[in-house]
């Protein structure tokens, strides 16, 4: 699964040490999906990350995430939607191919999908990774054999 996660839920998920965002963050660290992302999209974290930490942690946190994330070059932004700022988001998502959008944004959300994607909010993809989880830990392993009873012995 390929997914673009909006600089609100990245920042979320890196200041909160609790909640869907801070899950996702752990997941998307995991590689339990693959984090897809843009130059314009790691700009505005740095930028927003730098009212609360300082520049330099920001700055780590930006090489961080491109070291994470498969960063696209998005040139052509689409005029979707409402806020034409969060077009760079819808233009991070075809141009990386993304699955799934990750925000809070309820412009974004209320699109519900656009070309080969959707949007979602953090506690629903947090939902699903839950319960995929679960399914994964519940598989019976490989049966085994019962142990072979040597005759003449109770």
């Amino acid at each position: 699964m390929r997914v673009v996660l909006d600089t609100n839920v990245i920042v979320s998920g890196i200041l909160s040490t609790t909640g869907a965002a801070h899950a996702i963050m752990d997941w998307a660290r995991r590689g339990q999906f693959d984090l897809v992302t843009s130059v314009i999209l790691l700009d505005e974290v740095e930028e927003v990350l730098e009212r609360f930490v300082s520049k330099a942690l920001a700055s780590e946190t930006r090489a961080a995430l491109e070291e994470l994330a498969a960063v696209v070059d998005a040139r052509v932004v689409p005029r979707v939607s409402r806020d034409p700022d969060d077009d760079h988001v819808i233009a991070a998502a075809v141009e990386g191919q993304a699955n799934l959008v990750v925000t809070r944004d309820r412009d974004l959300i209320s699109l519900g999908t656009y070309e080969h994607f959707r949007f979602t909010e953090p506690a629903a993809l947090a939902q699903t990774l839950r319960a995929a989880q679960r399914v994964s830990r519940q598989r019976p392993s490989p049966a085994r054999p019962p142990p072979r009873r040597r005759r003449g012995r109770p």
